[in-house]
């Protein structure tokens, strides 16, 4: 019924920049919580931002001053804008939305986009 598309990933140099987005698209759902995570090879998907529905945010300690999450309500998508990419940089990059359809609330993921950062 709902699903996150993702856009945005692909291959940068160092110091450059990339901007993600994911859509929500379906019907008879509303979003709360929307986020970024990343999983490099042989690594843990660990947590990159993170933003209320009123647009609180929080980021993880290594992306603070370089990457900026954003919402737009209106159209259910989610942005990244990664600035400044290092090659620890480099991950698939997945979306997330904590989503409500009628009474229960459910974790979406995206289908993850790449993003490498070259040297």
């Amino acid at each position: 019924q709902v699903h996150l598309v993702e856009s945005g990933g692909g291959l940068v140099q160092a110091g450059g920049s990339l901007r993600l987005s994911c859509a929500a698209s379906g019907r008879d759902f509303s979003i709360n919580d929307m986020g970024w995570y990343r999983q490099a090879p042989g690594k843990q998907r660990d947590l990159v931002a993170t933003i209320t529905k009123g647009g609180t945010t929080n980021y993880e300690d290594s992306v603070k001053g370089r990457f900026t999450i954003s919402r737009d309500n209106a159209k259910n998508t989610v942005y990244l804008e990664m600035n400044s990419l290092k090659p620890e940089d480099t991950a698939v990059y997945y979306c997330y939305a904590k989503i409500r359809r009628l009474i229960a609330y459910n974790d979406y993921w995206g289908q993850g986009t790449q993003v490498t950062v070259s040297s």
